[in-house]
C-alpha cells in the first residue's frame, strides 16, 4: 500500500505585519494560510508524499480560497468537513534583531474549535492511509477539539496506522480548562512517534533531563519519554539556539531506543521567515522516516536541512523540493543562481 499521510488540525488565516513593523504601525497585512499541521501536509506533497488534511471549514469565499490553496499543492481535502461560522486566525508582529516576534490569536468559536465527537468518520477518511499526524495545537484549541482528537487518534492507532505528534506547546492557547499534561498523557500512549524540544517537555509533561551536556540531558529526556510511553518507536527532540530574531542555529537528535543520533548543526543568518520551520522540520523527519528505513542519521539531517530553507521563505509552507534538500546536506549552501 502507497504510504498516505494524512494530518489533522486547524487551517488558520495568517495576517502579518510588513516589513517588520509593529502592531501599532501597520495599516495593512499581508495575507497567507498556514497551522502546524496543514503545513506539514504541504510540506511532504512538495517532497512527493501523497497526504490529505483532514479539519473543519465554514462555508464562505475565504475557506473556498483556503481549500484552493490546499489542492494547487497537491494536499487531498476530500476529509475536510464544512460548517461552522468563522475561520481562526493568527496575527503575526515579525521580529528583527534583538526584537522577538509575537503573534496573537484569534481562534475562539471558530469551524474548527467547536467541531465534535461524531462530526467526522474517521474510520472513513482514514481508510486510505498508512501515517496520521497531529500536534499538540490541536487539543488546544478547545475541548471539544481535544476530545475529537482523541477519538481520531483511537482510530488511527485501532486501524494500525503509524501515529506521529509534535508536542508544539502554546502557552496562549491553553484556556478552556484541564492543563495541557493531564490531555496529552490521554493522547501520547496512541503515539509511535514523538517530537518535541525541551521547553515542551518541561511545560507540558513536568520532563527535565539530567547531566551536564545536551547530549545528556537529550538522552536523559528520551528514556524518560520511552519509559513513560513504550509504545513509541521514535522520539525526536529539534534544537534551537538563539543569537537574535534574524540568526539561530538549529539541529535535532532521535532517539531510536539503543542510542542518541544527532544531526550536524545548521546556522541561519539571515532568516526571512521563522514560522513554520517546527514543521518543516518535522515533514522532514517523517519524510525521512519513511523513505530512509533505519537509516536515522540521514534522517535528521534531511529534516534541519528542510527545516533550514523553510526560513528562507516566507509565509508557512516550506515550498522546497527533495533535491534542494539534498543539496544543501551535500554542503551546497551558498545561493548560487541556477540558471
Amino acid at each position: 500500500m502507497e504510504k498516505k499521510v494524512a494530518a489533522f488540525g486547524e487551517l488558520l488565516l495568517r495576517l502579518t505585519t510588513p516589513h517588520y513593523l509593529r502592531f501599532g504601525q501597520a495599516n495593512s497585512f499581508e495575507m497567507c494560510f498556514g497551522g502546524a499541521e496543514v503545513n506539514v501536509a504541504v510540506s511532504l506533497a512538495a517532497l512527493g508524499i501523497p497526504t490529505s488534511f483532514i479539519t473543519r471549514l465554514p462555508n464562505h469565499e475565504l475557506a473556498d480560497a483556503a481549500l484552493a490553496t490546499l489542492r494547487a499543492h497537491r494536499v487531498d481535502t476530500s476529509g475536510v468537513l464544512r460548517g461552522g461560522e468563522r475561520l481562526g486566525i493568527y496575527f503575526v508582529e515579525e521580529g528583527a534583531v534583538h526584537r522577538g516576534s509575537k503573534v496573537i490569536y484569534d481562534r475562539n468559536h471558530s469551524a474548527f474549535a467547536t467541531l465534535k465527537k461524531g462530526d467526522i468518520d474517521w474510520a472513513k477518511v482514514l481508510k486510505d492511509c498508512t501515517w496520521f499526524h497531529w500536534s499538540g495545537i490541536t487539543p488546544a484549541v478547545s475541548q471539544s477539539a481535544a476530545e475529537v482528537c482523541i477519538e481520531a487518534c483511537e482510530t488511527a492507532f485501532r486501524l494500525g496506522l503509524t501515529v506521529s505528534t509534535d508536542l508544539n506547546y502554546r502557552a496562549k492557547l491553553w484556556k478552556w480548562g484541564q492543563s495541557a499534561g493531564e490531555v496529552m498523557n490521554r493522547l501520547l500512549p496512541f503515539c509511535h512517534i514523538i517530537i518535541g524540544n525541551e521547553d515542551a517537555l518541561i511545560q507540558i509533561l513536568g520532563i527535565r533531563g539530567k547531566g551536564h551536556s545536551e547530549s545528556e540531558r537529550l538522552t536523559s529526556c528520551c528514556e524518560t519519554l520511552a519509559s513513560r510511553y513504550p509504545q513509541a518507536r521514535k522520539i525526536v527532540m529539534s534544537i534551537r539556539k538563539y543569537i537574535n530574531a534574524n540568526h539561530n542555529i538549529i539541529g535535532a537528535a532521535l532517539w531510536n531506543g539503543k542510542e542518541l543520533v544527532k544531526s550536524d548543526e545548521c546556522e541561519i543568518t539571515h532568516i526571512v521567515d521563522r514560522i513554520g520551520g517546527g514543521d518543516a522540520l518535522t515533514a522532514g523527519l517523517l519524510y525521512g522516516l519513511m523513505q530512509f528505513a533505519e537509516d536515522d542519521r540521514k534522517t535528521v539531517n534531511f529534516a534541519v536541512a528542510a527545516a533550514s530553507l523553510k526560513h528562507t521563505i516566507r509565509g508557512d509552507f516550506n515550498l522546497i523540493t527533495k533535491a534542494e534538500v539534498e543539496q544543501l546536506m551535500q554542503g551546497n549552501g551558498t545561493g548560487v543562481i541556477s540558471r
